[in-house]
């Protein structure tokens, strides 16, 4: 019998615990929760049968030690070991990044509950279970502007590359795992570091209400989905094991 999953959690947040409290409301699956900012285990050695990336203020393109080594940890996980791999946001575009594709900074700061056309087909194990046009909460100032070799664009909006997917690695550049609280609070910084307008963020909190957030609550179906990729890659090397 195949055992609860266990999963990666690496957390490339500077807020700590809640982005952990968001992950650990959304993964069935027990947690390895490792602080990215931290020296990270050998891959080989991680006990785990799959890897999430979490969101960050950093960007994946600075010249950080960490970022490095969470790259190549993850091209490591991906690669080398075959491991089902999820990245939000700036963990989408640290998948991206360590798979061979290229991040840049935008012109423009999306920001707010935005509609995403899903491209994927409804066979894609980890978006088809979603509609065709789908609301999320989306906070970034840099996008995948160049997909790695082979992967496919499965998500996008105005904005650009919103989801891709490269064999068992998926990358969504929105947030399906924040809730009103979280989404309330990232605006509000933005205010606090004077990276939007008064304005600005007034407008995008005038669309952070119960209604948005319902909606928004489907795109959550995207982790359960995951998991049930990393249960069915378990079962198969028990099989053949």
């Amino acid at each position: 019998m195949t055992d609860r999953p266990r999963l990666a959690l690496l957390d490339a947040s500077h807020s700590g615990e809640s982005t952990r409290r968001n992950f650990r409301r959304e993964l069935d699956a027990d947690l390895l929760e490792l602080d990215a900012h931290d020296a990270l285990p050998p891959v080989d050695d991680a006990d785990v049968d799959g890897v999430v990336v979490t969101g960050s203020a950093s960007s994946v393109y600075w010249d950080e030690p960490w970022i490095d080594a969470l790259v190549e940890w993850v091209r490591a996980a991906v690669e080398d070991r075959g491991l089902p791999a999820l990245g939000v946001c700036f963990g989408h575009q640290a998948l991206a990044t360590a798979l061979g594709g290229r991040v840049d900074h935008m012109d423009d700061y999306e920001i707010g509950y935005r509609e995403v056309r899903r491209e994927s087909g409804r066979s894609d194990p980890v978006l088809g279970d979603l509609d065709d046009r789908f609301l999320a909460f989306t906070t970034h100032q840099d996008a995948v502007v160049e997909l790695p070799p082979g992967a496919e664009r499965i998500a996008a909006n105005d904005y650009g590359v919103q989801g891709f997917r490269l064999g068992l690695a998926w990358g969504v550049q929105f947030h399906p795992e924040y809730d009103l609280d979280t989404a309330e609070r990232i605006a509000e910084k933005k205010r606090d570091h004077e990276l939007l307008t008064d304005d600005e963020v007034d407008a995008v909190l005038a669309g952070v209400t119960a209604e948005s957030y319902d909606r928004a609550c489907r795109a959550k179906r995207l982790f359960d989905s995951f998991v049930g990729v990393v249960r069915e890659e378990q079962t198969a090397r028990e099989q053949t094991a």
